[in-house]
């Protein structure tokens, strides 16, 4: 029988054993909440590419503001070709006054994050700004890769005050995106629409300038809005309304040329594009009489702001001319009205473009299309974001087979075991399913 001593020495052992426990649970609270400011801390901004595993990729993304990963794999040959692009890259990004840190890791092996990220092709290339993550599909050779991420990290709108400065701003900003220079414009004026815009064109807006910048662009007035596609050599001006409507129009037709070439990487353009695209079909987009014909659909291009208008040479492209039905025996050049995905249309007696008068058949193919004498096809073989992601198509293809195959056997051993209660179920060997060792890049 307990003494009353011996109750109050176990009311104070109690009591012990709750604070030891209060204190424990403490300091386990305090362990935990600078966990990730330690694991951050092993990171620095110090030129080099940073290699990331599947324990420490979350803690990078959210320690920066600004960084480029790599997803690759060691067996990937243009993963290999790109890694010393990036080793080169990288020091320069460091060096920013807002650095863009760049880091690596193997998808193939800490697949968790592959899947997160839906990682099938490599390498694959994502910005993450904010620890949000945005595709790249920018150019991948060092000098040019660090001037198209420098927009990412940009003022959403430059101030010019001189000349000089206009100079300097577009040879900083290089060919790879549009320009819009606002001249005699508030930097209000374009704000909105330079963060809506920001990771498709650069946006500035010149305060002070000469008659000699007036004549180099081509504006006679002011306000007037100056877009550059320095790639392609064109040029338009806006001199109002300066509405949101009508600014925002033509900043979203001339974020594309007025014919835009077709081929791997301009294709991925189209993405976010939303008017129908005028694509003219031709042999080969090198040859002169091409050329011509190029010429020809810029003129028209600029009348019809409405479409896009492309073209795409068969022996350049042949996997994407092939999907409209075009063949090495078909008559070009041709041209269909394409919705960017599944659909396409043909002009009755109108699509096909002869070599005289050229000028002429394009009108008349565009009446045609206008007036509703057309005919609706579907594209032979994959959607276009099916074409686009081609280098994962297969292997998504045979994923699904698999899973629906082991569906099916599992149903159907269930059903047996259903119609035979009384065998007892044999448990299969157990084993791990391989992993494809032939993958593309």
């Amino acid at each position: 029988m307990k003494t009353e001593r011996d109750m109050k020495k176990q009311i104070v052992i109690s009591d012990k054993v709750v604070n030891m426990s209060t204190i424990l649970c403490f300091n386990f609270f305090i362990f935990f909440s600078i966990i990730p400011t330690l694991v951050s801390a092993n990171f620095a901004i110090d030129g080099k590419v940073i290699e990331l595993e599947d324990s420490n990729f979350d803690s990078a993304i959210s320690t920066f503001d600004f960084v480029l990963v790599d997803f690759y794999a060691p067996w990937c040959g243009h993963c290999k070709s790109l890694s010393p692009e990036l080793d080169a890259a990288a020091p320069v990004l460091a060096q920013l006054k807002k650095p863009i840190v760049i880091a690596k890791i193997d998808a193939d092996k800490y697949r968790r994050v592959g899947d997160k990220y839906e990682i099938d092709g490599f390498p694959t290339l994502k910005v993450f700004l904010h620890g949000v993550p945005t595709d790249y599909y920018g150019p991948r050779k060092a000098d040019v890769l660090v001037r198209f991420l420098k927009k990412f990290v940009a003022p959403d709108v430059a101030s010019l005050e001189s000349d000089g400065d206009i100079s300097n701003f577009v040879e900083e900003a290089g060919t790879f995106f549009p320009m819009f220079l606002g001249f005699g414009m508030n930097e209000s004026m374009i704000s909105e629409l330079a963060i809506k815009y920001k990771k498709r064109a650069w946006f500035a807006v010149a305060k002070g300038f000469s008659d000699t910048v007036m004549d180099l662009y081509d504006f006679d007035k002011v306000p007037a809005l100056v877009s550059l596609h320095p790639t392609y050599d064109e040029r338009n001006i806006f001199y109002g309304p300066f509405d949101d409507q009508f600014l925002e129009e033509f900043v979203k037709q001339n974020l594309m040329p007025l014919c835009l070439p077709i081929n791997p990487e301009t294709l991925k353009l189209l993405r976010d594009e939303e008017r129908k695209i005028v694509l003219t079909l031709v042999d080969d987009s090198q040859e002169e009489k091409s050329k011509q014909l190029v010429k020809i659909l810029k003129a028209a291009a600029s009348a019809n702001r409405d479409y896009l208008f492309a073209y795409v040479g068969l022996q350049q492209f042949p996997d994407f001319v092939e999907t409209f039905g075009i063949s090495k025996s078909s008559e070009l050049p041709k041209m269909v009205v394409w919705d960017g995905n599944e659909e396409y249309f043909t002009v009755i007696d109108a699509d096909r473009i002869g070599e005289d008068d050229q000028g002429s058949e394009v009108s008349r193919f565009l009446e045609g299309y206008k007036e509703g004498r057309t005919v609706s096809k579907k594209i032979n073989g994959p959607s276009f974001m099916q074409f686009l992601n081609s280098m994962i198509g297969f292997k998504l293809i045979i994923i699904v087979v698999f899973v629906v195959a082991v569906m099916m056997l599992i149903q159907t051993v269930g059903n047996n075991e259903e119609d035979v209660p009384r065998r007892p179920p044999s448990r299969p060997d157990s084993g791990e399913v391989e992993r494809p060792a032939d993958k593309e890049d």
